[in-house]
């Protein structure tokens, strides 16, 4: 009975994620096609792009769940030297590119990929190699704790200098709750995230587009035609989908009221076209998804596993809950996607990546048990 139980779990995990994926297809779509035709001359422009890397993550994903992730332990140390060479590659103009005052993207045969989101995977699976290497060692400072600190420098230094802040915190929040998790001593996470708090604020005021963005956050009236323009935009999406919506395709927000419609901001023309039904839909889908996770990481055959399933999920969730958050303007805008349903190839591939992890963990679960 408990094998089944196990099995119909998965198979919960994978329809959730199939699910918010043929959403995204959709809300792409939807959100993208009169901006497509006015810049390229054709409106499936993007549905077209989405496409691929969906069909491309979907593959990444079966090859995943039939790996044994095992293997990712016996390769983590070549995996984290190839994501630190692609985030340095970044700087070279020649084989990147800039987009908006940020140089994030390698551009190679004509495709972007972009390093910093590799980078989110690959320091979760430092992070959980790290935590079996050291259980006996988490309450020492030396030994349990700072090495998993400089590691989160490495990566946390050039990814902020691309710049990309919100990536930045992310990894930060990521990390250091999986080491909460497994024991750490509250002391070290407290002194650190003091020890954190004037590099971010000097981070900050040093930058003065993020500096407008946390005046437009805390109140965006007062520079509705520039700082506050995405969050006012994004409100009225959301006034005008009501508790149904406009219906598909019948948002006005997305025509070129509403920046970034169809990435960062695509849950506000979910809200102005499904409305409270289908903005609450989306949350269940990936309030499911994350249970599943934290389901599996609670199951898995070993410590690695249980290191591992925790620091995807919580990966794809805290990315879900800003995207939401600075959406419905509960945080400052920070440009991060919205997972699996934001147009974003690099993004579609590693968190698809990760849902192939988390589905190879909950299958040996379920031969082991």
């Amino acid at each position: 009975m408990a094998t089944s139980q196990e099995k119909h779990s998965d198979s919960l995990m994978g329809i959730t994620v199939a699910v918010l994926v043929l959403v995204g297809i959709v809300m792409v779509f939807s959100s993208s096609a009169v901006y497509a035709l006015e810049k390229y001359n054709d409106s499936y422009y993007f549905l077209k792009r989405q496409a691929v890397w969906c069909l491309l993550g979907t593959g990444v994903l079966l090859v995943v769940k039939n790996l044994d992730y095992h293997k990712l332990h016996q390769h983590t140390y070549p995996i984290m030297l190839a994501t630190f060479l692609l985030l340095l590659a970044v700087m070279f103009p020649e084989i990147s590119k800039e987009v908006r005052g940020a140089r994030r993207w390698l551009t190679l045969w004509g495709f972007s990929f972009q390093p910093s989101e590799l980078a989110k995977f690959t320091l979760v699976l430092f992070i959980a190699k790290s935590l079996v290497k050291r259980a006996d060692k988490l309450r020492d400072f030396a030994y349990g704790y700072l090495p998993n600190l400089v590691v989160l420098g490495f990566f946390f230094v050039p990814i902020l200098f691309q710049p990309d802040f919100g990536t930045a915190i992310i990894i930060c929040l990521v990390t250091f709750t999986m080491l909460f998790v497994a024991g750490l001593r509250k002391k070290f996470l407290f002194l650190s995230v003091l020890a954190l708090i004037p590099f971010i604020a000097s981070a900050i005021l040093s930058a003065e587009y993020r500096t407008r963005r946390i005046i437009a956050f805390l109140d965006p009236w007062q520079d509705p035609s520039n700082a506050g323009f995405q969050a006012i935009q994004s409100f009225y999406a959301f006034g005008r989908g009501g508790y149904w919506g406009t219906g598909l395709g019948a948002s006005h927000q997305k025509l070129f009221y509403l920046p970034e419609a169809h990435t960062d901001f695509i849950f506000s023309v979910i809200g102005e076209e499904l409305g409270l039904l289908g903005t609450t839909a989306i949350i269940l889908l990936f309030s499911i998804l994350i249970w599943r996770g934290f389901v599996t990481a609670c199951r898995a055959k070993d410590p690695f596993g249980t290191h591992l399933a925790t620091g995807l999920t919580l990966l794809i969730g805290f990315q879900a809950f800003i995207n939401l958050g600075v959406t419905v303007g509960l945080l400052p805008t920070k440009g991060l996607t919205l997972p699996f349903i934001s147009m974003g190839g690099s993004s579609m591939l590693i968190t698809m990546l990760s849902v192939g992890v988390l589905l190879n963990i909950s299958e040996q679960t379920v031969r082991h048990r």
